[in-house]
């Protein structure tokens, strides 16, 4: 199953490090800013089904969106956009751990010869160094600088041809059934999701797995596993 993939590449929220441990941190900042978020939540719903844009083009529409959310200026919701969340979510990465064996992880699949990337919707260097593992990876980057949100499969088709594979030859690994999992499907990649087994129990019982992942796991230490042996 895995013997055409060339590039392991991964989501970042949710997929290198538990949501919980940055959700809980921002309880307070979230109350203090609920409005914006309120509105903010709206508008990345209409950017996850907007199609391509330039990146000045991406981050001018979501202006005009937030800003007819708000009843402001697109200047002012630009501002509150970088201020609250690019820039105000910042410190609070600086305490968010990893999911365990997630270096240890980088480390193996490198020294086993795949390349590394990283494609996730909110800017990697919000996350400051990200653990110590972007020296690990051939291909770092945002979507929203691509210029469209996943589940689109522009954002994976931009991430192939900078790397000089072919989709199928793509693994991406992310926590998103929605967004992570159709996005790289669509886009012609394998697919991994990480989730807790009473997660992936729960979807068996329920039947919904028609669009699950080609593989699922629960803790890197499994993902290595899977991949290398």
């Amino acid at each position: 199953m895995l013997e055409k993939i060339k590039v392991i590449a991964f989501d970042i929220d949710g997929t290198l490090y538990p949501s919980f441990s940055l959700y809980r941190r921002l309880v307070f900042y979230v109350i203090k800013n609920l409005r914006f978020y309120v509105h903010f939540k709206k508008v990345r719903s209409v950017m996850h089904r907007t199609a391509p844009l330039p990146s000045f083009g991406f981050y001018e529409y979501q202006g005009r969106l937030l800003a007819h959310e708000l009843g402001c200026s697109v200047e002012e919701a630009r501002a509150s956009i970088k201020g609250i969340v690019y820039d105000g979510l910042k410190p609070y990465f600086k305490h968010v751990k990893p999911f365990k064996d997630v270096e240890r992880s980088f480390k193996s699949f490198k020294e086993a010869g795949y390349r590394l990337a990283i494609l996730s919707d909110f800017p990697p260097d919000q996350k400051g160094e990200m653990w110590g593992l972007i020296p690990y990876c051939d291909f770092v980057m945002g979507s929203e600088e691509i210029g469209a949100l996943k589940p689109s499969k522009y954002p994976f088709g931009v991430l192939a041809m900078t790397l000089g594979v072919k989709p199928e030859e793509v693994l991406y690994v992310g926590n998103s059934t929605k967004y992570d999992v159709l996005g790289a499907q669509n886009a012609g990649m394998m697919s991994a999701q990480i989730g807790s087994r009473l997660k992936f129990f729960l979807r068996k019982v329920f039947k919904k797995d028609a669009n699950s992942a080609d593989i699922n796991f629960s803790t890197y230490r499994q993902l290595m596993k899977i991949v290398l042996n």
